[in-house]
């Protein structure tokens, strides 16, 4: 799979995915580490790229745009280590198909992962 790290998550995961087969970039190396949400979505879904941030404005980018794409894994409810997000990550490769994927959000805390199809309604 192929996968875009957001800025409020560890450029030490693109060593982690790619030790694993995907290949993955961090939003700083690809000079978009001002850039805005919009731009990452779009970047993203371009290149057919997984977000993964902490940054909670990607689920109402996507409830607002009615996209279907990118796919996103969204860490909620506090700081987390740079084990427990690949843990977490992992956890999300393990249950989620790659297809589903994709098309989804993944939101995920440390109890819990709640995976729904995109596109998202409005609240």
């Amino acid at each position: 799979m192929k996968f875009l790290i957001d800025m409020p998550a560890s450029p030490d995961l693109v060593a982690w995915l790619q030790e694993r087969g995907h290949e993955t970039v961090h939003a700083k190396n690809i000079n978009l580490e001002t850039a805005s949400d919009s731009i990452i979505m779009n970047r993203a879904a371009t290149e057919e790229r997984i977000v993964i941030t902490a940054n909670l404005d990607f689920g109402t980018l996507l409830a607002q745009s009615k996209r279907d794409t990118p796919g996103v894994i969204l860490f909620r409810g506090g700081n987390y280590s740079e084990a427990e997000m690949r843990e977490l990550v992992a956890r999300v490769l393990e249950t989620v198909k790659p297809d589903a994927l994709k098309r989804s959000i993944a939101i995920v805390d440390k109890r819990r992962i709640r995976v729904t199809r995109l596109p998202l309604k409005k609240p």
